[in-house]
């Protein structure tokens, strides 16, 4: 009770002060302002004066340690709520149920993530708590494909501010932005720069959307601090005229910065960073183009803890489908035959995990195994007499062949076992695709990665109905369930959301120093070996996320035992049980007890 005789001694002294103002009342009614806001004109400044202490209005409105009508009679007197409250005292499982309900009112789904955002804002813990107990009911609204539509109309919804926006206004200054953050013990920075958010292209400073929503699940799936979490998005302009035309538009309105201007942008950030953060402050890289992305990976891969969703957390999760899909299949990885739709950075990261996992697995030379992996980007084929016209990251995927300009004579060619769809277009596995594709399989294994929902090369139905019920399918968006010929087929969903919060919880809680190839390996072996015999018989490759929690403590304790084999681990000694030791660093959202 020492806090709170301290916080009364201090009311006290300072309803003295107040007494001596009785009768000099202000131009807005009440006692005088002693800080001068009721004499000043509108264009005068003024002081945002406010009180530190953590009770009465401030604690209900700070989202950190409000519990709203839960706070106990003992609370409400100890923190001066009496009367600022209803009278009844809910439990935290009432006000779940509660906001649930709510929730499923909403006929608009962009309502729904508002709702979440707004209730973020408030109750901290509480939001938690709903996103992790209706896991896969409001993951869609969180993240993909709802946050898409948010990000689109960031501007048009925008109500507080999140995370931190660095534009170049702050050039020359980024160490000071970062230090006006109020937390400094900072573990994870999501940070975009806008201009490739999901499959809609660029949104400019519109995407904090997406850094707001993957800390959201660093935290829900993978248990990792809220207030060690920060989202930044880097505004460097837009090139969406549509945007730029928006009265409502939040961002710079100019061209995106390109070359030497955003380098120099880039390399502020990422030592500003470093300098204000440390060593292990994990950064991921998140939407931005495939120019940028792909070289800003390779810049800063030897330097900075850094980690790039869309090249390596898309690459791993679809290589734990892959390794899952064996059983069913019967057969090895080194078996397979994959055709890509995109050559991008998930299309790109994807081909380059897989033949890495093959070559570990047979010994064999990495080159080789590239050539099982063929891809088809917006031209055709990628062919070797395209070789001098292809960007760098293609190059390593182009075998001698004949040209191919279109997906449906290259599965002809090729002949797959394997068909994966990282394009970011829509309709793009058609009929005839996927007809072709279960004339060469029995069980053809089609992933339509693309997101959001309506960027998905083909539907879950559409993959069951055309492939006569044969096909394993999985997406990156979710598809309910598909009823053919009487047999019930469950659509896997290859999301992110499987690897990165437990990647970084198991990079976070030994003390990784940078991230290796083998730590991503590490984590798709650990995903593939919780799918069970029960997921197999309902077409599933991928758990259910309703396990997700166990899931990600599993993949922490596996990326953290191979940095401790690679001796990029600086947490020792190592724990015995990293299973065991990745559930006790878990944050757990239930309400705490105040004194």
């Amino acid at each position: 009770m020492g806090l709170v005789f301290q916080y009364k001694r201090a009311v006290m002294e300072a309803g003295d002060e107040i007494l001596k103002l009785e009768g000099k009342c202000g131009v807005s009614g009440g006692v005088q302002d002693m800080y001068g806001e009721d004499k000043a004109t509108e264009d005068q400044l003024v002081t945002p004066w406010a009180v530190s202490v953590a009770s009465g209005q401030i604690l209900l409105r700070d989202p950190r340690y409000n519990k709203g009508t839960c706070f106990t009679e003992k609370e409400r007197d100890a923190f001066f709520l009496r009367g600022l409250l209803p009278p009844v005292i809910m439990s935290q499982e009432d006000q779940e149920k509660k906001l649930m309900t709510n929730l499923r009112n909403y006929e608009v789904p962009l309502h729904r993530y508002m709702a979440m955002m707004d209730l973020q804002e408030r109750n901290e813990r509480l939001f938690y708590k709903l996103l992790i107990d209706n896991v896969e009911e409001l993951l869609p609204v969180v993240y993909t494909p709802v946050v898409g539509e948010a990000c689109q109309k960031y501007g048009s919804i925008f109500r507080r501010p999140q995370g931190l926006y660095i534009s170049l206004k702050e050039k020359g200054r980024i160490l000071e932005v970062l230090k006006n953050w109020p937390v400094k013990a900072i573990q994870v920075i999501v940070v975009t720069d806008g201009e490739r958010i999901l499959g809609l292209g660029d949104l400019g400073c519109q995407g904090m959307g997406i850094p707001v929503g993957k800390l959201s699940l660093y935290t829900a799936l993978g248990g990792v601090r809220p207030s060690a979490c920060l989202p930044i998005t880097i505004d460097v302009g837009t090139n969406n005229q549509k945007l730029l035309d928006d009265e409502f538009y939040i961002g710079l309105r100019q061209k995106r910065a390109t070359g030497e201007e955003y380098a120099e942008m880039l390399e502020e950030f990422m030592s500003a960073v470093k300098q204000n953060y440390g060593e292990k402050i994990l950064v991921q890289f998140e939407d931005f183009a495939n120019h940028n992305a792909f070289e800003l990976l390779a810049r800063y891969r030897t330097t900075h803890l850094v980690f790039n969703d869309d090249i390596q957390g898309t690459a791993s999760v679809v290589l734990a489908g892959l390794i899952a899909s064996l059983k069913v299949h019967g057969c090895t990885l080194a078996d397979h035959t994959f055709l890509f739709l995109g050559a991008g950075e998930a299309g790109t990261g994807i081909a380059e995990l897989i033949a890495l996992e093959i070559s570990k697995r047979t010994n064999s030379p990495l080159e080789e195994n590239r050539k099982k992996i063929w891809l088809v980007d917006s031209k055709g084929l990628l062919v070797s007499s395209r070789l001098e016209s292809l960007q760098h990251f293609k190059k390593p995927f182009a075998h001698e062949h004949e040209p191919v300009d279109n997906l449906l004579d290259a599965v002809k060619a090729v002949k797959p076992t394997v068909l994966i769809g990282t394009s970011g277009v829509g309709k793009t596995f058609t009929k005839e695709v996927v007809e072709e594709m279960s004339s060469l399989n029995e069980k053809p294994l089609i992933l339509a990665l693309s997101n959001p929902t309506s960027q998905a090369e083909c539907t879950a139905e559409e993959a069951y109905t055309w492939s006569k019920g044969r096909a394993i399918f999985a997406s990156g968006s979710p598809f309910k369930p598909v009823e053919y010929e009487g047999k019930l087929h469950v659509p896997g969903q290859a999301n992110n959301a499987y690897i990165f919060p437990g990647f970084g919880l198991g990079i976070i809680m030994s003390g990784t120093v940078r991230v290796h190839d083998d730590l991503l390996l590490a984590a798709s072996e650990a995903l593939a070996s919780q799918v069970t015999e029960e997921n197999y018989e309902k077409g599933l490759i991928y758990p259910p996320f309703t396990s997700i929690r166990k899931i990600s403590a599993n993949i922490a304790a596996k990326v953290a035992t191979k940095a401790y084999e690679l001796g990029i681990a600086s947490l020792l000694p190592q724990p015995r049980d990293l299973v065991h030791y990745a559930e006790r660093c878990m944050y757990t959202p239930t309400y705490r007890n105040y004194r």
